[in-house]
């Protein structure tokens, strides 16, 4: 299908879910805020619209505003498919069927992973930085400021920075505008006159700086890594003032003796947008003409209007009245005395899915929007083994369901190259992709078999797809996904193969994410037969698709087909000897049993083929593999654990893992194991800095008070002691597209309203007791 058609479709969608199941307003303002400027750039607070970020340092003398594009990236579309790989299937496969792990893996490294250059440099490309706009500031007489504080308003998505310099109040307002889409900067001072200031705008490389008359210009073009052009981009300042004058020297604005300042940033890259120059003009000029208070009012309505439909509270007092940097800290030292920052964290969360992704654009990558490099760690690309997944597990509970929409987008744009890969490799129907993906489609392996053969990816995809349908019954999106999800279960279909060990279906080769086992004989590998991830996501796959093609009343013969394979896979897991769920067919000892990833349990999160109810054999054997994986980890992983025990319903467990999540760190160096954290502005650390920690923190707040993949909404599921004593929650939304609000008190419901327009009745749990209710009529 059309993408553009696609995205034009859902904007009107998202335009009716905006006024749907809106909660009232917070009840109380959430902020983050320091007193004193950010040192690096893991203090500085992110700004976005969907599509331009802002992170303002909050410098005295100077300030530095990295600025973003979500679709500014480097390299361009490629085929890196090795289209001979297939060839290689009969002989990697009797390797394995020989015990020969390695050696399978080490003939997969010669002939079954992409050509070129892979991942590691164009035409794969990467994230990028867009630049950095510079204010310096000159005051009548040197002295130290006083009364300083800057905040980020999650109520408003505003930033301000407040201080006294001679007896001079300065502010300055920062916003990435919902509605006029350019980012918008005011500064004031108390006294007259007393803005003196130079505006420069840099990048590290590729960039023509230049002044226009009095507006400032950088742009550029990225590197392709093919013959034909890169990426280019065009960013324009303007400053409109009261009082004083507006000169240029050079390549900066040099403002003096203003009293009001207001700078204007528009910027647009060519990326499907042949327009971007002329787009660049108008968004500024529309924008200059308005009001500041006007545009200030309009950006927050717009924005409020996603933000707006979920509120909480936990009970007890939140130390609001701390900096955050220190409220961090001695969360840390007390988790429980400080109820207010699970609110935040949560609310941030949301806060920077709808800040970093907008209807008919990208889906947050590695970094959500923002970045402040060119070579973003691990590319700030899309990893497909749960980096992208988790980054939209919250929008759907959190009543944010049209960001998922961009997803659905992308994922649609890997069909036709998944098809290529299909064949290419596995001489399969269908379509697949691997480990990573860009913007440009790359669904090939990665360049090393160890972690770039897992193909697990667009079957995971096809999961958040499917969880937007779920939430929102909207028959209309599912016949858009529906060849999409087709097409990934007729890959998985065609390239399953009998194990002579057990009978069953499998992928061959496959891995399990990221992770190897030993061998017999001392050796190690990553290659396998049907490691439990892959029969888990083929299973539910094939399950959602039958469903999926009896709601829309279509191949008969394809669902007869997958029922009848449904009945050969393996089941969504075993219990090995150690009490433990398998990871593998095999039980493989593994080479470093505290893990980051723990594929196997994906049955129990996001899927729900493991539950306390239905399998407590195999949920006992997930806490078990849980207990042996250890709490640490990077942020990504310990938030993915707090999601695991949440499913379990043990809500104190999930709260010290949430806990462990947001513990304060500065650490900025690539980590692959424990000391995962929390930085100042309270960006997630792998380290370093990774966006899904956030979203996953954030879904599972949400999971620990409000489930539904059971077969029943689940009210408090997993609460701690520490939220026990009261809390309230409006706007939640649980499967089958029902709004929750709830109130407890002592551990137990007091009050509920389920809204949704069903007119049956549905399955809830209240207080441990299952009761059919009547939905309140939307």
């Amino acid at each position: 299908m059309d993408q553009q058609l696609f995205s034009f479709r859902h904007i009107a969608i998202a335009g009716a879910l905006l006024m749907a199941g809106t909660a009232a307003a917070q009840q109380q303002p959430l902020r983050l805020w320091y007193n004193k400027p950010a040192k690096v750039w893991e203090e500085t607070v992110p700004l976005g619209n969907g599509r331009l970020g802002m992170m303002p340092d909050g410098g005295i003398s100077q300030e530095k505003i990295v600025l973003n594009d979500i679709t500014l990236w480097s390299g361009a579309p490629q085929d890196a498919n090795n289209y001979d790989a297939y060839k290689q299937l009969p002989a990697i496969r009797q390797l394995l069927a020989e015990g020969k792990n390695n050696e399978a893996q080490a003939l997969m490294d010669k002939s079954f992973v992409c050509t070129g250059k892979g991942s590691g440099d164009v035409p794969f490309g990467c994230f990028q930085m867009l630049g950095e706009l510079l204010l310096q500031f000159s005051y009548p007489k040197a002295d130290s400021p006083a009364r300083y504080k800057r905040d980020l308003s999650l109520n408003e998505a505003i930033a301000t920075t407040n201080y006294t310099i001679n007896g001079v109040a300065y502010t300055r307002e920062y916003f990435t505008d919902f509605n006029g889409d350019v980012g918008v900067i005011r500064l004031t001072a108390g006294n007259g006159g007393q803005l003196n200031m130079r505006v420069a705008i840099s990048r590290p490389e590729r960039a023509t700086i230049r002044t226009e008359g009095q507006e400032l210009q950088m742009s550029g073009e990225l590197k392709s890594g093919t013959a034909n052009p890169g990426m280019k981009y065009l960013t324009r300042v303007q400053a409109k003032l009261k009082g004083g004058q507006l000169l240029t020297d050079k390549d900066t604005l040099v403002i003096k003796d203003a009293t009001e300042v207001i700078l204007y940033v528009s910027t647009a890259t060519d990326f499907r947008n042949p327009g971007y120059r002329e787009q660049t003009k108008q968004l500024l000029a529309a924008a200059m003409r308005k009001g500041y208070a006007q545009q200030k009012q309009q950006h927050i309505a717009a924005y409020q209007r996603l933000f707006n439909r979920v509120s909480m509270e936990l009970g007890g007092a939140g130390a609001t009245q701390v900096p955050t940097d220190q409220r961090l800290i001695d969360f840390h030292k007390a988790p429980a005395a400080d109820n207010g920052l699970p609110v935040l964290f949560y609310q941030y969360g949301r806060y920077l899915s709808i800040s970093s992704t907008r209807v008919g654009l990208l889906p947050p990558n590695l970094q959500g929007l923002w970045a402040n490099q060119i070579q973003t760690p691990w590319n700030g690309d899309y990893h497909l083994d749960v980096n992208v997944q988790m980054n939209h597990w919250p929008v759907e509970v959190s009543n944010l369901p049209e960001l998922n929409l961009p997803l659905a987008e992308l994922v649609h744009g890997l069909v036709k190259p998944g098809e290529r890969t299909a064949k290419a490799y596995y001489n399969a129907e269908g379509w697949v992709a691997h480990v990573i993906t860009n913007i440009w489609g790359f669904t090939e392996p990665g360049e090393s078999a160890s972690w770039g053969v897992t193909k697990s990816g667009s079957g995971w995809l096809c999961n958040n797809l499917w969880e937007h349908y779920a939430f929102t019954n909207d028959k209309k999106y599912l016949e858009d996904i529906y060849p999409v999800l087709k097409g990934s279960a007729e890959f998985y279909s065609s390239m399953l193969i009998k194990d002579d060990k057990t009978g069953w279906l499998v992928t061959s080769p496959s891995s399990s994410p990221e992770n190897s086992f030993y061998l017999p004989n001392g050796q190690t590998a990553s290659i396998c037969n049907g490691p439990t991830i892959d029969n888990q996501i083929i299973r539910e796959l094939f399950m959602n698709v039958i469903t999926a093609a009896k709601t829309l009343g279509k191949d008969a013969a394809f669902t007869t087909t997958l029922t009848e394979k449904l009945k050969q896979l393996p089941p969504a897991g075993r219990v090995g000897k150690d009490g433990r769920l398998m990871e593998w067919l095999e039980e493989y000892k593994e080479t470093e049993p505290t893990h980051r990833h723990i594929s196997h349990l994906y049955g129990l999160y996001p899927a729900s083929l493991i539950t306390p109810e239905a399998t407590p054999e195999l949920a006992e054997a997930c806490k078990q593999t849980l207990e042996v994986r250890g709490d640490d980890g990077p942020s990504w992983s310990i938030a993915y654990k707090l999601l695991f025990w949440a499913r379990l319903h043990d809500g104190n467990r999930a709260f010290k893992l949430f806990a462990g999540l947001i513990k304060p760190t500065y650490n900025t160096d690539i980590n692959y194991g424990a000391g995962g954290g929390i930085y100042s502005n309270m960006f997630s650390a792998g380290p370093p800095f990774q966006i899904d920690g956030n979203f996953g923190g954030a879904a599972g707040l949400a999971e620990m008070l409000l489930q539904s993949h059971a077969g029943f909404i689940d009210l408090l599921p997993a609460l701690p002691d520490a939220w026990k004593a009261s809390g309230t929650v409006k706007g939640l939304k649980a499967r089958g597209n029902y709004t929750v609000d709830m109130t407890w008190k002592n551990g137990l419901v007091t009050n509920y309203k389920i809204r949704g327009a069903a007119t049956h009745k549905v399955k809830v749990r209240i207080n441990g007791v299952i009761k059919e209710i009547q939905p309140t009529k939307i």
